[in-house]
């Protein structure tokens, strides 16, 4: 099945005429013309960046998604082939209203009529995974109804068992293979796209980002209308607001565009740094503008999750990063492990500030940021830095959101708009007030513990109830483990009570 897939793919693409960007080289013109010679069936006369769209889309969702994250790098591609692919975010073509119908009938077991009290077939928005439809409940609630595409599942498990066995040639005969993991990377893409397939999933994800800015002043998340969802269908609340990559729109609104573009960076920055839990799929066709000039998300299939630990060092990467400390980045990547502990500083400080420090105090569209990451990959792979999979999403994320702020506002200083937010996250974490809240936060589990410490001390001092006092003061002096516990109970003991301490003033 592997091998068959992966002929469809090179047939649609030599159908599709992509052999052009292979043999598109001055040096292989000739061998570009010979092949369209003999090759006179292919249909050929539609532009380039259309073809290249049409073959993504016949190759499903893997792919289109993939074109989706292309289309918003306008500085790494032409024109004509970014404006195609941007038609992928939301213009992929729909399936049939006799489907529409049959899927929820089948999700609901009665008529659509029965359930909404209006529903309009012809779809508002149709990508990759689902189509949405907008309706009305027969309370009156405007919603939008996500419709999952049927018989995605076989052809997704085939392309992701096509790219897992290309990782695992890449790691067998690729020097960097095992350095970037990319096995690793493809099952946390699989992981992902397991819960794009389940609706009730991207439900529960949208509920929880939209409690995470509840009143907000930078973003709005819709309602879920959780009776009405089921594994392939989703229905929430109706947002109204203009794309966001409609800008002549948002001008005509009165919505201060450079404004935007750095709400859209603190908006980032809010959901990884904060809440360690962002929306990870962030492309101009998911994020429309309110009439409040707020931000208005969509689309919850893809969300990233960061652990305490990978958002401290992060924080200390970004923030030393923002104040050109490169010594502090090359020391924070040896400490996260992200390097090998051999690793000398110095060296590795000087290949980061070689290719930081030219993009500094320039605008978004002074830097090409292929180019920088281009040299990022050359100084991780000179000192064996390990790619971090659960650290991709973020990646791509902060990809999109760049390239969102480029067409915004071409002038946006990304470094000066994210410093004060990190240095404001980082003394809230590391201050006199990250102290308190994480002990208000854990205290209420203190009180759960704090009642077995009697038993726990009268079990250490009984242990050796034969031997000496004398005896007893030795043991618990220089056997490791019991100094450990006796340690660790009076450091809980006297943190229970700096909690209580806390909470009682």
């Amino acid at each position: 099945m592997r091998l068959f897939r992966l002929l469809k793919i090179l047939n649609i693409a030599f159908q599709h005429g992509l052999d052009e960007f292979v043999f598109g080289h001055n040096k292989l013109k000739h061998l570009q013309q010979f092949i369209k010679k003999i090759t006179p069936w292919r249909k050929l006369h539609r532009p380039r960046g259309e073809r290249l769209r049409l073959s993504l889309e016949a190759l499903g969702p893997i792919f289109v998604k993939f074109g989706q994250m292309l289309s918003t790098r306008r500085d790494l591609l032409p024109q004509d082939i970014a404006d195609e692919l941007a038609k992928l975010q939301d213009q992929v073509p729909p399936f049939s209203s006799n489907l529409v119908l049959k899927i929820l009938e089948q999700e609901y077991g009665k008529k659509v009529h029965e359930v909404f009290s209006q529903f309009n077939l012809t779809p508002v928005a149709s990508a990759s995974v689902a189509q949405v439809h907008f309706a009305e409940l027969h309370d009156g609630t405007e919603v939008a109804v996500k419709i999952l595409r049927p018989n995605l599942a076989p052809i997704i498990n085939h392309d992701i068992a096509l790219m897992d066995t290309g990782a695992w040639l890449a790691e067998a005969l690729w020097a960097d293979g095992k350095r970037l993991k990319l096995r690793q990377v493809v099952s946390e893409f699989a992981r992902h796209l397991d819960v794009e397939l389940d609706l009730m999933r991207e439900a529960s994800n949208c509920s929880q980002l939209r409690r995470n800015f509840m009143n907000s002043p930078l973003l709005m998340v819709p309602e879920v209308y959780w009776d009405y969802c089921r594994n392939s269908v989703m229905v929430m609340e109706r947002m109204k607001g203009i794309p966001i990559s409609h800008v002549d729109q948002l001008q005509e609104q009165g919505v201060d565009i450079p404004q935007l573009a750095r709400m859209g960076v603190e908006i980032f920055f809010t959901q990884v740094f904060r809440d360690g839990y962002f929306h990870a799929d962030m492309h101009p066709g998911n994020i429309f503008v309110g009439p409040d000039g707020r931000y208005i998300a969509v689309d919850f299939g893809i969300m990233g999750t960061l652990s305490d630990q990978d958002k401290n060092y992060l924080a200390q990467n970004f923030l030393a990063f923002f104040r050109r400390d490169y010594g502090r980045v090359a020391q924070a990547h040896i400490e996260a492990g992200w390097a090998p502990k051999n690793t000398r500083v110095d060296d590795f400080e000087a290949a980061i500030r070689a290719v930081c420090e030219p993009i500094f105090d320039k605008p978004l569209k002074e830097i090409s940021f292929g180019r920088v990451l281009f040299q990022l990959f050359q100084a991780s792979r000179q000192f064996n830095v390990e790619i971090q999979p659960q650290l991709v999403l973020l990646q791509k994320t902060l990809l999109n959101i760049e390239g969102l702020g480029r067409d915004l506002d071409p002038n946006l200083d990304l470094w000066k708009t994210a410093k004060p937010f990190l240095e404001r996250w980082m003394a809230e974490q590391i201050g006199f007030s990250g102290l308190t809240s994480r002990i208000q936060k854990e205290a209420p589990n203190w009180a759960v513990i704090l009642p077995e410490f009697p038993r726990l001390i009268h079990q250490i001092l009984t242990e050796n109830r034969n031997h000496t006092l004398e005896k007893k003061m030795d043991d618990l002096i220089t056997e490791e483990k019991q100094k450990n516990r006796l340690l660790i109970i009076i450091a809980i003991l006297l943190t229970t009570l700096l909690g209580w301490f806390t909470l009682n003033q």
